[in-house]
């Protein structure tokens, strides 16, 4: 169910059925992988998704990702007060009010490395 749901019917019949192979760039075509790179330059693609994690705040990325799981697939009306409430819940925290700070005085937020 779990690939279905990533690669879509289309993508999983045609798949599934024929049991074929496929390419890292198929993958990511078809939203099972969200980056390709060369071996050569795999440290490096790892390296920028990690620089990115680490501007986050920690909260913040639990918050998301919480939040993903609670409204996907859920239509739109029925999500948006708890999408409303969990943004301004993180924005009013501790974590975030530092970095809205941050981000004013030009400097970076104490979850930053």
């Amino acid at each position: 169910m779990y690939a279905i749901a990533k690669i879509g019917r289309s993508a999983a019949r045609e798949l599934f059925l024929t049991g074929a192979r496929f390419t890292a760039q198929r993958a990511r075509e078809i939203g099972l992988v969200h980056a390709v790179a060369p071996e050569a330059e795999l440290d490096a693609v790892v390296d920028g998704y990690l620089r990115e994690l680490l501007t986050s705040g920690p909260t913040a990325v639990a918050a998301a990702k919480q939040l993903i799981a609670s409204v996907a697939g859920r239509p739109v009306a029925d999500v948006t007060d708890l999408t409303a409430q969990t943004i301004a819940r993180q924005r009013v925290s501790p974590e975030g009010q530092d970095g809205m700070r941050a981000f004013l005085e030009k400097r970076k937020p104490s979850w930053h490395s």
